[in-house]
């Protein structure tokens, strides 16, 4: 080893004292308790935490051992800082090992429709953020359809055969 450190980074982070909105503040606060004694962390680092980061993806199929324990080496940093870690993840793309893993230390949301804000992306979208990114992808969604047609059209070469 160099002796060099690296920087680890995550996608998001929300700090409880930039939330200027009381309620918004103590709204996002009760999330953090209830999810971080949803994952089995104490109520007094809960409590101690100043707000939670976020690793945004799309899925979560890879069993590559190198990018998990990246990411466990990510949680503990972030308890370290005293944020929550949690991934959200757009989609139900997740290996089960994987998510029982994650869910030691992370708070993992999926693409599932639990009707739980603590492991819905769309329902912690909706109740905590308060934004129904539900509602945006259905509203979007023709849009949505032809730019990914587009750019998947332009990868493939249009269809001629080079």
């Amino acid at each position: 080893m160099s002796g060099s450190s690296r920087t680890l980074r995550l996608d998001a982070r929300v700090d409880l004292r930039n939330i200027c909105d009381d309620e918004d503040r103590e709204r996002f606060r009760e999330w953090i308790n209830d999810a971080s004694a949803s994952i089995g962390v104490g109520p007094g680092v809960a409590e101690a935490l100043n707000g939670a980061v976020f690793e945004v993806r799309q899925g979560y199929k890879s069993k590559d051992s190198k990018r998990q324990n990246a990411d466990m080496v990510n949680a503990a940093m972030a308890y370290t800082h005293e944020y929550l870690p949690c991934i959200v993840a757009m989609s139900n793309q997740i290996d089960t090992y994987i998510l029982q893993r994650y869910r030691e230390k992370w708070v993992v949301m999926t693409g599932a429709n639990t009707r739980d804000r603590y492991t819905s992306t769309y329902d912690f979208m909706r109740d905590v953020v308060g934004y129904d990114l539900a509602a945006f992808f259905e509203r979007n969604s023709a849009v949505l359809r032809s730019e990914i047609d587009q750019a998947v059209t332009a990868l493939l070469g249009h269809g001629d055969s080079r």
